[in-house]
């Protein structure tokens, strides 16, 4: 069974590689503000552990008109902390202020699952509490001069250089990278693919 990321995550690429999968990559072209704020519209303020699920399913049925024959995944992750969504800083002044808030405490990460075969289609949200470490502000502002937090929701990585930074952690350590290997299992066994097709 071919598998299409609708995502241009290289660590979600890595991740499901380093499981057994080779997936195609097609990259959404899907606009994440004006997606949430069209659904905020309709349907008022989204919970945290929605908005990477809206977002992961607005990728894949971005991409599976380019790929009729083939299973899609789209994902979308975000952080949740003190009841508020962080996905990617702005730049590096906010992702300064985050991991001055971050240190010490404790938040939880959001990953949306989406998939599309032909005209059906599944999806879950998968949460992992992240612990983050007492940081001083050099290790602060050393980390944000990597430019590594500005590239990832909630300004931190547990794959890279941030992976020293994260104390530890509650829950599946995969979908923290942005994909939850599991969950995938679960949700591709719900369209009758059995895992072990996607593998090879």
């Amino acid at each position: 069974m071919d598998l299409v990321l609708a995502s241009a995550s290289p660590a979600r690429l890595k991740t499901l590689r380093a499981g057994g999968i080779e997936p195609r990559v097609i990259v959404s072209a899907v606009d994440e503000p004006a997606t949430l704020a069209q659904a905020e519209g309709a349907y008022g303020a989204l919970a945290p552990i929605d908005v990477p699920l809206l977002l992961a399913r607005a990728k894949a049925q971005d991409v599976a008109p380019q790929a009729p024959q083939s299973l899609v995944l789209g994902c979308d992750s975000v952080l949740e902390f003190e009841g508020e969504v962080l996905g990617k800083p702005a730049d590096a002044a906010q992702a300064t202020t985050r991991w001055r808030r971050m240190r010490g405490h404790s938040g939880v990460l959001h990953t949306g699952h989406w998939l599309i075969l032909g005209d059906a289609a599944v999806g879950a949200t998968v949460s992992t509490t992240v612990h983050f470490a007492e940081l001083d502000d050099d290790e602060i502002d050393f980390y944000v001069a990597t430019g590594e937090p500005l590239q990832v929701a909630g300004a931190f990585t547990i794959d890279g250089i941030g992976g020293a930074f994260i104390s530890g952690i509650e829950g599946d350590h995969h979908n923290v990278i942005g994909v939850s290997l599991p969950a995938l299992r679960d949700l591709t066994a719900q369209l009758g693919i059995p895992w072990i097709t996607l593998l090879g």
